[in-house]
């Protein structure tokens, strides 16, 4: 295994072009994360955000962000079809190979204006367009990319990039075998807030009173994505409300108002966005619903389980997959399977073997592992003086 490096002389200012897309608010938090742990190094960032779908001319938009949103909402099997066909190094696969160059004219204006030190992409495709720019000479920086999910799907293939930070010993070991240099890619977990690692081993009944909730009932959390459009949501209340136990549920993402509601056995608490995320999971005793990278990565930071169903087809199945086979959590594939497997999750003897399942595979400390491995890497390239 590759573990994130520590760093020697840290530079005073660094100049930083982020690439982000607009498929999701996962990106964009792990950027966040890294800028703040940046931060508390004592470095001087000078960021620049730029989300590389402005870099698409209509017609590309089309053919990759509107029919992907498309396909989720009304054919999500179209999208795992496609997922897994692109999931392969074969000659009809020309996406890996178009995103080369898509786009290649505003990044190069955008690199010679703003004259980063580092790109740091949270999407494969900005890693591969900024590889072509600097073959199109380009002044040179250091082309870093942060995988945020737990299957390294073939488009993640990048040799462009000098460095690439993924979120397990398993996403590493998928690059690897898909022929990428070892040297090049670190486990430093998927960055997530610097707030979630004071909160590991937090005192659960303490975080309860302080936001009103009860002490002696289950606190379940539902993941339904940063835009609240989860499909599932309503079918998932339904089966915690006919659990056969009492439990107390938080909605935060998809709440169409804010209150209490009593449904079945089950208390809804609808919150909708709030800035107390990070307390309410380590509150929390088990988290059901999508499985995005960014809330895998914080659930497992802080030990808390997770019962996926109906996660976004590829990238979040693949998330699905690791948290079972690590025992961090169970994936119900059928909405009658979901009641049995938030019991079993919810039974003291197996919630605490999960929990030290979920526990062993976080990386609580991912945003800092994250900010030392771009910084050894800029030392290592003489960037840092």
């Amino acid at each position: 295994m590759a573990a994130a490096p520590g760093v020697g002389r840290l530079p005073g200012e660094l100049s930083a072009l982020f690439m982000s897309v607009s498929l999701g608010l996962g990106h964009d938090q792990a950027q966040t994360a890294l800028e703040e742990a940046l931060a508390r190094r004592g470095v001087t960032v000078t960021s620049h955000h730029k989300d590389s779908v402005d870099y698409l001319h209509a017609p590309e938009r089309f053919l990759t962000v509107d029919l992907y949103h498309f396909e989720l909402k009304y054919a999500p099997w179209l999208y795992r079809a496609f997922y897994r066909f692109t999931d392969l190094d074969h000659p009809v696969n020309f996406i890996s190979r178009a995103f080369t160059w898509i786009g290649l004219g505003q990044f190069q204006r955008d690199l010679a204006e703003l004259k980063p030190q580092v790109v740091v992409s949270t999407y494969w495709a900005p890693a591969a367009v900024a590889g072509s720019a600097r073959q199109h000479g380009a002044a040179p920086f250091l082309n870093a990319m942060i995988v945020t999910d737990y299957a390294a799907h073939f488009h993640w293939v990048r040799p462009e990039a000098d460095l690439i930070m993924v979120a397990s010993d398993d996403t590493r070991a998928e690059l690897l075998a898909r022929g990428l240099a070892p040297e090049k890619v670190v486990v430093t977990g998927i960055p997530i807030s610097t707030r979630f690692a004071p909160l590991v081993g937090a005192d659960k009944a303490a975080l309860r009173q302080r936001f009103g909730l009860k002490t002696d009932l289950p606190l379940v959390l539902v993941s339904g994505g940063g835009t609240g459009s989860y499909r599932a949501l309503r079918p998932l209340l339904d089966v915690l409300s006919n659990l056969g136990q009492r439990v107390q549920v938080l909605i935060l993402a998809g709440a169409k108002s804010s209150g209490v509601e009593q449904l079945g056995g089950a208390t809804l608490h609808h919150i909708g966005f709030t800035a107390d995320f990070p307390e309410l999971l380590a509150a929390s005793d088990l988290v059901v619903g999508k499985a995005g990278g960014l809330t895998v990565a914080e659930a497992t930071a802080l030990g808390v389980p997770l019962v996926i169903y109906e996660p976004i087809p590829g990238h979040e199945e693949g998330n699905a997959a690791f948290i079972e086979r690590q025992g961090a959590g169970i994936w119900a594939r059928k909405l009658q399977d979901v009641r049995p497997a938030v019991r079993y999750a919810l039974a003291p003897e197996t919630h605490a073997e999960m929990r030290r399942n979920a526990a062993r595979v976080g990386h609580p400390d991912s945003a800092a592992r994250v900010a030392a491995a771009i910084l050894e890497a800029l030392e290592r390239r003489g960037d840092i003086r």
